[in-house]
């Protein structure tokens, strides 16, 4: 419980009716969550705007409102509070609620189109390594030291967010290592947090379907860094394009990492194997579990993010050298007797998908042949299919266009947006089936002895959701089936 008047800090008021001495049980922006003595946010939502459940929540027990228009009339027992961004409120007010606990441990966020889940999940594993209680919010789990929950977003509402946080900070957790997706930018989720530092991966097409353009969409992430404080660091990956804009305005103190130029923090890639990298890092030999180019840049974030926490340089290197991939990432098995390699990926944007078959190609020895079961995901940006498909004709020997997470919309109209997009030379190496468990199993039928397959799309998920039903499902599951039975 708190008082009113405790938790406006930084919160930009235009106008008040009612008193500031409420006593405040919770804060909550939907109406149906609302108890006595809540403090109810009304958002214009994507889906809904909450302004037209005021009275709702006040019949539910609500004893305060926040909003960005007042009512027409007014309950002489409520407090209205008027402001200009009810998301940004949001966030403010849970930062105050529950005590800024984000101020109180290192917080670090890792933002960009591909590499947020990996960089985040090994930061937690290598400060866990090294003998810190460690949080981790991510798209695939939530973690309190060991204690693991399932994630529903890539970043939480402000008011869960914050509750995880002091969760955190209640469980003596020193650093929390956290996904920062461009939706939770935008709307406003992580307004009120106080970062130590912030992580930029790469930039590439993404999301378009929310953010509508580009521009808008570099934009969501940039904000990221304009807000972080002159107290934090700003880390970026110099060899993307956008490395440079992304930390132009920011206050914080500015690092680079990268492959290809001279910067605070380099790697050179020796030797990239199924069994892992060997890399020089910062003129150290490194070898790790991870494969792939775009696993040594993460590789080399995730090593640059501990030095500028503070911690030693071999230390870091040797702890890192332990740790594998996170689910779904990159995730492989061999079936031992035809030497066919099954790969599961995350993989779900054309620049994604572009690198995961391009080091799968560089994998290859001889005549093996590449195999990519490859979807998209349906209510989600349709620019990005053709275009996924494109790529994976580019560098597959083999395609199987299938169902991805369709939710609300038919399969087969996705599937024919993806068919756009391949090249009249290259029709006669796809197929499309849309069961998808069907086309794994095809895939695997296919394959000859040493032939790679790609499954593309879903990685660590475990469900595939049609019409809004979560199936069990999943890939790597029924690859392991498909191959090793």
């Amino acid at each position: 419980m708190q008082i009113l008047k405790d938790i406006l800090t930084k919160l930009n008021v235009s106008e008040t009716i009612g008193e500031h001495t409420k006593r405040i049980e919770g804060i909550v922006f939907d109406s149906r969550k609302v108890v006595k003595d809540s403090l109810f946010v009304a958002i214009r939502g994507t889906q809904a705007d909450g302004h037209r459940f005021i009275d709702k929540a006040i019949e539910s027990g609500a004893n305060t409102i926040v909003c960005e228009a007042l009512p027409s009339h007014f309950e002489t027992t409520v407090t209205y509070l008027k402001v200009p961004d009810s998301a940004e409120a949001l966030g403010l007010l849970s930062a105050n609620f529950y005590g800024h606990p984000s101020g109180k441990m290192k917080l670090v966020g890792i933002t960009g189109t591909n590499g947020k889940t990996t960089t985040a999940s090994l930061l937690y594993e290598l400060f866990t390594e090294l003998g810190y209680k460690t949080g981790l919010l991510s798209t695939v789990e939530n973690r309190i030291g060991k204690q693991i929950m399932p994630a529903t977003h890539t970043t939480p509402d402000a008011v869960s967010l914050n509750a995880l946080l002091k969760e955190m900070y209640d469980a003596a957790c020193d650093f929390v290592f956290m996904e920062v997706s461009s939706h939770a930018i935008d709307q406003r989720r992580i307004a009120g947090l106080t970062f130590a530092g912030g992580v930029f991966t790469n930039m590439s097409h993404d999301h378009l379907d929310y953010h509508k353009t580009f521009k808008a969409y570099i934009f969501a992430k940039k904000r990221f860094f304009d807000e972080l404080p002159a107290t934090a660091f700003a880390l970026s990956n110099k060899d993307d394009k956008r490395g440079t804009v992304m930390v132009q305005n920011t206050a914080a103190a500015i690092h680079y990492y990268s492959l290809q130029s001279l910067t605070d923090f380099k790697a050179k890639i020796l030797d990239n194997s199924l069994n892992g990298l060997h890399l020089e890092i910062d003129g150290q030999e490194f070898f790790g579990r991870l494969i792939g180019t775009f696993n040594a840049y993460n590789t080399l974030a995730v090593y640059a993010t501990a030095i500028l926490l503070g911690m030693e340089k071999t230390e870091t290197l040797v702890a890192l050298s332990r740790l594998k991939a996170a689910a779904g990432r990159f995730d492989y098995l061999i079936e031992p007797q035809r030497k066919i390699i099954g790969i599961v990926d995350y993989a779900h944007t054309p620049d994604a998908l572009e690198k995961v078959l391009t080091t799968i190609d560089k994998l290859r020895k001889g005549t093996e042949r590449i195999l990519t079961v490859v979807g998209c995901g349906g209510d989600r940006d349709r620019t990005k299919r053709p275009i996924m498909a494109a790529v994976a004709c580019q560098y597959s020997d083999q395609i199987i266009i299938t169902s991805d997470n369709p939710r609300t919309e038919n399969p087969l109209t996705i599937m024919e947006e993806m068919e756009k997009g391949i090249p009249g030379d290259a029709q006669a190496k796809v197929l499309s089936i849309a069961d998808r468990l069907q086309a794994i199993r095809t895939a695997c039928r296919l394959a000859k002895d040493g032939d790679i397959i790609l499954v593309a799309g879903k990685g660590h998920e475990n469900y595939q959701e049609i019409n809004g039903v979560r199936h069990s499902f999943d890939d790597k599951e029924i690859l392991k089936q498909e191959l090793m039975s």
